[in-house]
């Protein structure tokens, strides 16, 4: 049974670790319930989220009416979630009829039995050019049919403060006939400079640590302050052991590279455009992915430790994520900014409140 409050309560949908709904936690809201299809995702939400419930579960076969049985959940105030995205990612073949693309019909039909004041869902923003764009008008229809006034926008999360030139569209809908509009741009264009790849992770160490271990060095940075605030150590940083030809080969690229700057002789040794791609010290970090390797640090001669995707994702260092290193790194990969959501929560409970 999910305990009650008298803040704002959400139901986090597809909600793997819980980036978004953590946001939302810091923004004032209590976190009922986190549903996945991925134990290990759930372990981590779990162990992050104060006194939420979580519940295993495929959204296209599990109802919300067994939902609110199972939790004893009455109301809530906001649903939010990313459903699956695969089917409309640009790294795909996009096609509108991919099965995946109607997954968020599961997130539809909690809305629809819920009636929360309002709800909140991201994906990949090349979603509203799908079809030339008719799987955004079926989105838009479905939830206006359901009485909820809907607004649209791509978001780059390094507007936002997070140290990311991470890309998503989010649709919100208002059942109290407001219309939302989405908070102005923190950092950008004019404004002071953004948070970067130096600026998220360079006081973290080039080895791995032991969990819980203690910084040695200090922050040299608001951002690096801000993430250390509330954590009594270091957590999830734990590097990967490469070949010594990859470390030979990642020792040629320069800050901010890729493949073109090695040699001819070297350029094909992996077929795919993002292949030897450093962080860029100086800018915000590329969109931190599921963990794949062929992303490196900026500096030392490795992918990014779970810890170090994390901080460019915004998770503080408190948020300690738990499975395999290679489950962490897909839960990073996969999660909403923490600030972003905690922006937008934010922003939401204004609207809420009218």
């Amino acid at each position: 049974m999910v305990k009650t409050s008298k803040k704002p309560t959400i139901i986090d949908l597809f909600c793997g670790c819980g980036g978004l709904s953590f946001g939302f936690e810091k923004a004032g809201y209590q976190v009922l319930l986190g549903i996945d299809n991925w134990e290990q995702s759930l372990k981590t939400f779990k162990a992050n989220h104060n006194g939420a419930e979580t519940h295993l579960g495929d959204l296209s076969k599990t109802t919300p009416q067994e939902i609110a049985n199972q939790y004893k959940v009455k109301n809530v105030d906001v649903i939010i979630g990313g459903p699956p995205c695969q089917g409309f990612s640009i790294s795909g073949k996009r096609l509108t009829e991919d099965p995946r693309n109607f997954l968020y019909k599961g997130f539809v039909n909690f809305v629809s039995y819920f009636k929360p004041k309002a709800f909140l869902m991201e994906n990949v923003p090349n979603l509203i050019a799908m079809g030339g764009g008719k799987i955004k008008e079926k989105i838009l229809e479905d939830f206006t049919s359901l009485g909820y006034t809907v607004s649209y926008k791509v978001l780059l999360a390094s507007d936002y403060g997070v140290p990311q030139n991470r890309k998503r569209v989010v649709f919100i809908g208002l059942l109290n006939g407001k219309t939302f509009e989405f908070p102005k741009p923190i950092f950008g264009e004019n404004l002071k400079s953004k948070i970067t790849a130096n600026d998220a992770i360079s006081d973290l160490p080039e080895g791995s640590v032991v969990d819980g271990s203690k910084y040695n060095t200090n922050p040299t940075s608001e951002y690096q302050r801000l993430m250390r605030a509330e954590s009594d150590g270091l957590y999830n940083h734990q590097t990967c052991k490469h070949s010594d030809q990859t470390v030979k080969i990642i020792s040629l690229v320069p800050d901010g590279g890729n493949y073109k700057n090695l040699p001819e002789n070297l350029r094909d040794t992996r077929k795919v455009n993002i292949a030897w791609t450093r962080l860029n010290s100086a800018k915000p970090s590329f969109t931190i992915d599921t963990g794949h390797r062929h992303h490196f640090h900026y500096k030392y001669n490795r992918i990014p430790t779970p810890r170090e995707a994390a901080r460019i994702q915004s998770f503080p260092d408190s948020f300690i994520f738990h499975g395999t290193s290679t489950g962490q790194a897909k839960q990073v990969g996969n999660a909403v900014p923490p600030l972003l959501g905690e922006i937008l929560a934010k922003q939401l409970s204004v609207f809420l409140n009218q």
